[in-house]
């Protein structure tokens, strides 16, 4: 691995580019056509390489070869894209003229774009610029993500009785929808959907809130509103037509009785059927002012015993598998991606 430009990171302002390629004259070419603007080129002579690189420097976009030694770019992008971490990295693959079978493989891969060779240095610029002006506007967008995630901080800091609640449920849900054999993309959602389940109560009033004992009906007037109230902050997000039913259904149940809809069965979304139950399981093993904490054992029972009336028993019955096969449950600190999507509320 080498480094164009002659130091060893690029300065946080400036644009990196990694550039992949066994063959040191198209490096080199690639380079020298980039390098007039300004970016931070890191270069990689084989896909191993360029993997390692890419977490070493978190490029701003990636252009990288098929064919290469040891790790192809097809699996180089495969393995990128299987990390949350670099989901919108564009990632341009660079081509020979009849590699159109190589093509769909990338494309099925993640890749972001083609770049033919030989290069035509107008077309090459084209992609490269289109490919930054995406990846901005995701920056952008994860920054709404981070102002939502600093909105759930300020719901656990207006009551310290529920605080690292939204960490521990991120790392629940996304373990638990794993054991439910659902795919990353809509992890990421329900992810989301958890750590920002309560982000309504910022509406609710204090008192409520922080009331040491049972809510009366008044009370209950107020806190059953924070479902709707957080589906309508979540709704302008990135993820917000996957996360804004998570939000708005995380109290509904299995049997119709809960809110705000009185949703049934699957009715509810299934995001907000896995965020209950993972909910319903921290708030029983976590103090209370008005209660003590409750053992992991009763946990159990109590899931077990909502399954089919409160909870999806399909997804009670995982959720307690889990547990049984896992003796501690998933803390944030224990996974890339929880680490990555809770960062903000740590």
């Amino acid at each position: 691995m080498s480094i164009t430009n002659g130091h060893d990171r690029a300065p946080e302002e400036v644009t990196c580019i990694l550039v992949a390629d066994d063959d040191e004259a198209t490096r080199q070419l690639l380079a020298s056509i980039l390098g007039r603007n300004g970016y931070f080129l890191v270069q990689a002579r084989d896909g191993e390489e360029a993997l390692a690189a890419a977490y070493a420097h978190h490029p701003d976009l990636i252009l990288t070869d098929i064919q290469m030694p040891r790790v192809t770019g097809i699996e180089l992008t495969r393995r990128l894209r299987a990390d949350l971490s670099m989901a919108t990295v564009p990632i341009i693959l660079v081509s020979g003229l009849h590699e159109t079978t190589n093509k769909v493989a990338g494309l099925e891969a993640g890749a972001t774009d083609f770049v033919t060779k030989p290069f035509d240095r107008a077309e090459l610029w084209a992609r490269v610029r289109a490919a930054l002006r995406t990846q901005a506007a995701f920056r952008r967008l994860e920054s709404v993500q981070s102002i939502l995630a600093a909105l759930a901080n300020a719901v656990e800091a207006k009551d310290p009785n529920t605080q690292h609640h939204c960490g521990r449920m991120a790392a629940l849900a996304i373990e638990l929808g794993r054991s439910a054999g659902l795919g990353m993309a809509v992890l990421e959602a329900i992810g989301y959907g958890a750590v920002l389940h309560d982000v309504g109560k910022i509406g609710v009033p204090e008192r409520v809130l922080l009331k040491p004992g049972p809510l009366d009906e008044e009370d209950w007037v107020h806190m059953r509103q924070h479902p709707g109230i957080g589906a309508t902050i979540v709704e302008p997000l990135q993820l917000g037509r996957q996360v804004a039913p998570i939000v708005r259904g995380h109290h509904e149940r299995w049997d119709g009785g809960g809110y705000p809809d009185g949703l049934r069965g699957e009715q509810i979304p299934l995001g907000a059927r896995i965020v209950a139950v993972v909910d319903a399981y921290d708030a029983i093993t976590q103090e209370r002012p008005y209660r003590p904490a409750r053992s992991m054992d009763e946990a159990r029972e109590e899931i077990l015993s909502g399954a089919g009336s409160q909870f999806d028993p399909e997804l009670a019955r995982t959720f307690i598998d889990s547990l049984d096969a896992r003796p501690s449950p998933a803390h944030p600190d224990e996974d890339a991606f929880v680490r990555g999507l809770t960062a903000e509320i740590a």
